[in-house]
């Protein structure tokens, strides 16, 4: 099995539709036209006016920013999007245009993008494919028919039989009735599969994590621990390498606590040599509408400062600027 296939199935994650706890929610007293004239004024001032472009978009949804744009479009008689990528550039100009695209077309483009030309960014693909639940991958898809992607990018030896397997396999959607029977069935068949054997029976671990529900799995793996002398993470470490050891490792991290998850990438991309700041971007504009707001509470838990203090001292400019704007205020 190849290693897109793996990433792949893998993404048969679906982790049903979690909880919001957005940073950016709607603008109270929206006016479109008055955003678009504001928009239209700082581009045209000379030097670019990148704060109020900054001040707008940031606190603005994608539904709002997008009403803007066709605003900006009725006014100025030119699209949006292309004239901020004339005024803009570096840093702030790849936040701001990917404000401009939907969460599932952000997340489209970063796929297309880790997998375009020589070889293939698989850190980008199991960090998105193994973290968004299944509504979250459903409108990925979409996206992808509408941009005539149709996924096939990712047709490529055996990977036509994982996107068959993908249409057929869904998740189990969470239930109020715990079934304990169950749980120790899995937990004990995860074991069998792993630690206990010499060699891996990854099928099965494959099998259980990607259609057991999300509540029923973080029973499971606290289970494990009465079968097993390692945790699940640990287990994964020693039974498998590679990409295949981190999308497991993803897919647990996230079904335990998914912002946590999140919150150490970003702290982890920050404080390396030469900030990533691709990490840091695609994570703070793909959740800000989505949980960022419980990332920066699971960050300043975890780490003892804030995001916002990390962000103030390992970036810099309006890059720092437009981070600041989309996580708010400290809380």
């Amino acid at each position: 099995v190849n290693k897109k296939t793996v990433i792949l199935l893998l993404a048969l994650t679906s982790q049903g539709q979690d909880p919001l706890f957005p940073t950016v929610v709607p603008a109270v007293d929206f006016d479109p036209d008055k955003d678009a004239a504001r928009i239209e004024t700082a581009i045209k001032t000379k030097g670019v006016d990148e704060q109020t472009i900054i001040d707008v978009l940031t606190k603005r949804t994608y539904a709002q920013r997008r009403e803007i744009a066709f605003a900006y479009e009725r006014r100025a008689k030119k699209d949006m999007i292309s004239a901020l990528k004339g005024a803009l550039s570096g840093s702030l100009e790849t936040v701001i245009l990917g404000l401009m695209k939907s969460t599932a077309q952000f997340d489209a483009s970063e796929i297309k993008g880790s997998i375009k030309g020589l070889g293939t960014d698989e850190e980008t693909l199991i960090e998105i494919l193994c973290s968004r639940s299944n509504d979250e991958l459903v409108e990925i898809k979409k996206v992808y028919k509408e941009c005539k992607y149709t996924l096939k990018y990712f047709v490529i030896s055996c990977v036509k039989f994982i996107l068959q397997l993908r249409l057929l396999t869904k998740r189990a959607e969470p239930s109020s009735i715990t079934d304990y029977e169950k749980i120790d069935e899995d937990a004990r068949a995860l074991y069998d599969a792993g630690i206990k054997i010499k060699g891996t029976d990854v099928a099965t671990w494959i099998s259980i994590m990607s259609e057991r529900s999300v509540p029923h799995l973080q029973k499971v793996f606290q289970k494990y621990k009465s079968y097993s002398p390692y945790d699940m993470q640990e287990s994964i470490v020693k039974e498998v390498k590679g990409d295949l050891q981190r999308s497991f490792l993803v897919l647990v991290q996230c079904f335990e606590n998914k912002q946590l998850y999140f919150a150490k990438r970003l702290n982890e991309a920050m404080k390396s040599k030469g900030a990533k700041e691709k990490i840091v971007t695609r994570i703070i504009v793909s959740r800000c509408e989505v949980d960022l707001k419980k990332i920066c509470s699971e960050y300043k838990s975890c780490f003892g400062q804030s995001l916002q203090q990390t962000i103030m001292e390992h970036t810099k400019g309006d890059y720092q600027k437009v981070l600041l704007g989309l996580c708010g205020p400290e809380q």
